[in-house]
């Protein structure tokens, strides 16, 4: 039985590659042999599956063949478990990925993934691996209008960034920074490790200097000597025209600032679109509802429709039944990036009428008996 790659590594079959990628990291550093908790057997199934599915290229092929493609060789065409520590080995030492069956393998994040495992020092030849900080979700609700339209919104978010005595520098103003003596200013310190591959000698970020080479000979008195501090921050955030419910905008090297000089994640935003009195939105599509009398659906009126542009008069053609939808041309949602706005859908629903005056029920007795006259004389009134 071919082997689901998406249950193993604990993602949905839609699932994005950074999502795939985040889940392969997660397991993967909980499963790793080095741990007392670690099961060997589960990490190199994990490898397997994001060798598969965290490949673009591969997954598109597992996702079409299923069991055929895993007869085509797990790892990637007759590679073994064996061979792709080595791969990762060679990577971590600048060697890059490898190809098979005309398929590229990207070893950088397997390969930066068992630097951090088993130290085959992360960052290629330098060995030299600055901090990321992690990535923030926020979320901004929009009305309805504004989410079709687009809008800017002011947004302010409580998290770790540079810290604004020192500047991120760590080192109180004035004061100067030396060499640490520690990694002599490389960032990086050598060491002998015991791994599953047997003893290696690792290159690792220097534990004083936090790789930076050099050290503040006093600390900042607002960070201690990190170069980051929680404070709050504002952001001014353009919402672009077309955007739906539950989608987000990414905003690069927004999120939390990693300590000592390291990146700042992502800070991604997430539209919460409030529901509109009278409008239901599909994709592009508007949809909305008008309710005319059996009177008017009969003999044909002039009704006002409510768009988000504002108010348009709508035809109803003599005759119109009750379900009867009519197409409001470019009255919808513009498509994200630019393009024809959608149409507004229109369904009518006749009325019929739930209580009638005495003079009510004789006309519509005698438009009854007209009525059958015509279908059996092969008419009919509003034909």
């Amino acid at each position: 039985m071919s082997k689901d790659y998406y249950k193993v590594l604990g993602v949905d079959k839609g699932a994005s590659q950074d999502e795939i990628k985040k889940a392969f990291r997660k397991l993967a550093h909980q499963h790793h042999p080095d741990k007392s908790s670690g099961d060997e057997a589960k990490f190199k199934e994990l490898n397997e599956a994001y060798q598969v599915v965290g490949n673009a290229d591969k997954r598109k092929q597992y996702d079409q063949h299923g069991a055929d493609f895993e007869q085509q060789g797990g790892f990637g065409g007759g590679h073994t478990w064996e061979d792709v520590m080595r791969q990762a080995r060679q990577q971590q030492q600048g060697g890059g990925g490898f190809s098979q069956g005309g398929i590229n393998f990207d070893m950088g994040d397997i390969g930066d993934m068992f630097g951090d495992l088993f130290g085959f020092g992360g960052g290629g030849r330098s060995g030299r691996r600055r901090a990321q900080g992690s990535d923030i979700e926020v979320k901004v609700d929009l009305e309805f209008n504004e989410a079709v339209f687009g809008i800017e919104k002011e947004l302010e978010v409580y998290k770790t960034s540079a810290c604004k005595r020192c500047h991120g520098d760590g080192a109180e103003p004035g004061s100067e920074k030396k060499s640490c003596s520690t990694c002599g200013g490389q960032g990086v310190v050598e060491q002998i490790q015991r791994t599953i591959l047997g003893a290696m000698r690792t290159r690792g970020v220097c534990p004083d200097c936090r790789g930076a080479g050099s050290k503040p000979e006093k600390n900042c008195t607002d960070c201690t000597g990190t170069g980051v501090k929680k404070q709050h921050a504002k952001f001014t955030v353009k919402i672009p025209a077309g955007i739906d419910d539950n989608q987000m905008i990414r905003l690069d090297g927004e999120g939390e600032t990693a300590a000592y000089g390291g990146s700042a994640g992502d800070l991604y935003v997430r539209v919460r679109v409030k529901p509109a009195k009278g409008f239901t939105r599909h994709h592009q599509e508007i949809l909305s509802e008008v309710t005319v009398s059996f009177a008017q659906a009969a003999l044909g009126t002039h009704v006002e429709i409510a768009t988000i542009d504002g108010q348009v008069e709508l035809k109803i053609p003599a005759g119109t039944q009750s379900g009867k939808v009519f197409k409001l041309k470019g009255r919808g949602v513009p498509a994200i990036g630019g393009g024809d706005r959608g149409d507004q859908l229109v369904t009518v629903t006749v009325k019929t009428p739930a209580k009638l005056s005495k003079q009510e029920k004789k006309l519509y007795k005698e438009l009854a008996g007209l009525h059958d006259e015509a279908v059996d004389s092969g008419g009919g009134l509003f034909s």
